[in-house]
């Protein structure tokens, strides 16, 4: 048996909810199966040539130094554009290589096409992954979105183009750019394709706009509905609906139904009969059957997160959940798969938990995977969901330190439910991996835990003596001390000469506490006082309240 068809007969009978902390392109290519998704919702990095951060805050709202570079949305010509550019001319759509082919010619090699190189081998495998009655959405600005439709009618092909919607981001006068004369930028674009033709669309609706209620709907039938007149004929001539109604002449064109449906609609009371009959009958709306407005392809309608929307989780770019659930809603059946591939703080997938789809979550940072389950577990405190590419064992977890030591200080930091702190340059930590506030007064302000973390296999007890300097300069409670290799006898001895941080109901917890990995794998966890529970650390997504029943996950990809 093949490996598509190992995970065609793995998923077939799974309910669907997926992390992946990796490259997108490798866990496409070795862990989804062809056309097994509905829905691929993407809001890719811009190439707007800036840092990301991830700003956390202390409990108090002021912004602390734990601000994280989340990604860097910044692209060059190397090594890996090329190995992409080389798979992209042996792979067999000819259309996407002469694009490309036609984009270098044009714009050489730069960040620019860096960037397109990127993105062309990722459409590719999202192009695969989706069924034939499945659509895509590529949420992007002005920035690359020309190049970026180019790629998109090479891959899905120009006729499966259906919308460029615009979705209003800003109020006001938008951004404004002090390196150039132009008009403020307050919005961004969707781009909507559909695989085939066998793609659907399920028509979405807005509130009506007050004013058009209170100009159109003036009148009161006999049981209290309000509703207003429409007229009631057929906007191109129909013979077949050329007839006479009760002494009423028809239109030119006949009427917009026929005589059995009028009849019909006279004995609901949906039909107002003029006492002169020289004029024309015609159709009662009713307000308490009003759908609402239809949306069309301009979103003015959706507010971007502001700075106290409870949603707000303080990553950058975080889309509102209304956003994508509209998306879900329109092009993804009830129990059909809705797949991010660059996920960040997981928008699409909480989206797709609350309205009862599956999904899928791919991010490349560990940042992003932790923010996610913390997200998913606050939101939905029942929810099981398969994580893969975070470390399982020790094994794996010292092969993420060899690899990236700042991925597996953050994964590291996700196991003690701590901030991650500092950025990925050389001594810009101070000595601090992660922060956990706790509170355990109802008056006093909340302390402060210092995170350390060691990936290396040689640790002595200096840095314990290290961590305690830590701890005296910045005024913290408490200190962890996590690593991979088992403490030494001296480094217990100097944590256990610390002492005890003594909290006002005078319980003591020992000032230094230190953790291996395998201590925490095994369920250990850091000792302290907290009536917030964790909340004076992190901002806590709200529950959110599920629109269909749950369903358990019934089986995962190993």
């Amino acid at each position: 048996m093949g490996r598509r068809e190992r995970l065609d007969n793995e998923w077939a009978f799974a309910m669907i909810r997926e992390l992946y902390y990796g490259d997108n392109l490798e866990v496409m290519r070795e862990r989804i199966p062809d056309e097994h998704v509905d829905l691929i919702y993407l809001d890719p990095p811009f190439n707007s040539d800036r840092d990301y951060n991830l700003l956390f805050k202390t409990p108090t709202g002021e912004p602390t130094n734990a601000q994280i570079v989340a990604f860097q949305d910044s692209w060059s010509w190397g090594e890996q554009a090329e190995r992409e550019l080389d798979d992209i001319t042996k792979q067999p759509n000819t259309q996407v290589t002469s694009m490309i082919t036609a984009m270098l010619g044009f714009l050489g090699r730069n960040d620019m096409t860096a960037y397109l190189v990127m993105m062309a081998s990722r459409l590719l495998e999202l192009r695969r992954v989706l069924k034939p009655t499945g659509s895509l959405y590529l949420h992007c600005d002005p920035t690359a979105s020309h190049y970026l439709k180019i790629l998109l009618d090479a891959v899905f092909g120009k006729e499966n183009f259906r919308n460029e919607i615009i979705w209003k981001r800003k109020a006001g006068r938008g951004e404004t750019n002090n390196k150039a004369i132009r008009f403020g930028v307050s919005h961004d674009v969707i781009f909507l394709y559909v695989a085939s033709e066998s793609a659907s669309l399920a028509r979405q609706y807005r509130p009506n706009n007050p004013d058009y209620i209170t100009a159109k709907f003036t009148h009161i039938d006999d049981d209290g509905r309000c509703y207003r007149l429409d007229n009631i004929t057929s906007p191109s001539y129909r013979p077949n609906l050329v007839y006479e109604y009760k002494g009423y002449q028809p239109p030119a064109n006949g009427w917009a139904v026929s005589r059995e449906r009028m009849k019909q609609m006279e004995l609901e009371g949906r039909l107002f009969l003029p006492p002169d009959k020289s004029r024309r009958i015609q159709r009662k709306r009713f307000l308490d059957e009003l759908e609402g407005e239809t949306v069309d392809d301009l979103w003015d309608d959706i507010a971007p997160i502001n700075s106290q929307a409870k949603e707000r989780l303080g990553y950058p770019t975080q889309k509102p959940l209304a956003l994508l659930e509209r998306i879900i809603s329109a092009s993804c059946k009830d129990d059909g798969i809705v797949l991010d591939p660059f996920c960040g703080c997981g928008t699409a997938v909480h989206a797709a938990e609350s309205l009862g789809r599956q999904w899928i979550g791919i991010d490349i940072t560990h940042l992003a995977i932790s923010l996610i389950e913390k997200r998913l577990q606050d939101a939905f405190p029942d929810l099981q969901c398969a994580v893969h590419g975070t470390p399982k064992d020790l094994e794996s977890a010292r092969d993420l330190a060899r690899r990236n030591k700042y991925q597996f200080q953050w994964w590291a930091c996700s196991l003690v439910n701590a901030q991650p702190f500092g950025g990925q340059k050389k001594g810009a930590d101070g000595g601090i991996d992660g922060l956990i506030y706790f509170q355990d007064d109802s008056r006093g302000t909340p302390k402060k835990i210092i995170v350390s973390v060691k990936g290396g296999d040689n640790i002595n007890v200096s840095m314990i003596r290290d961590l305690k300097g830590v701890l005296e300069r910045e005024k913290a409670a408490i200190g962890l001390f996590v690593c991979l290799t088992n403490p030494t006898g001296p480094m217990k001895t100097e944590a256990a000469v610390a002492g005890f941080y003594e909290s006002p109901d005078k319980r003591r917890f020992p000032k230094i506490q230190i953790f291996t990995i395998a201590d925490l794998f095994f369920g250990a966890k850091p000792s302290y006082p907290d009536f917030t529970m964790g909340q004076a650390t992190f901002k806590k997504a709200p529950v959110t309240q599920k629109r269909r029943d749950d369903k358990t996950l019934l089986d995962k990809i190993p």
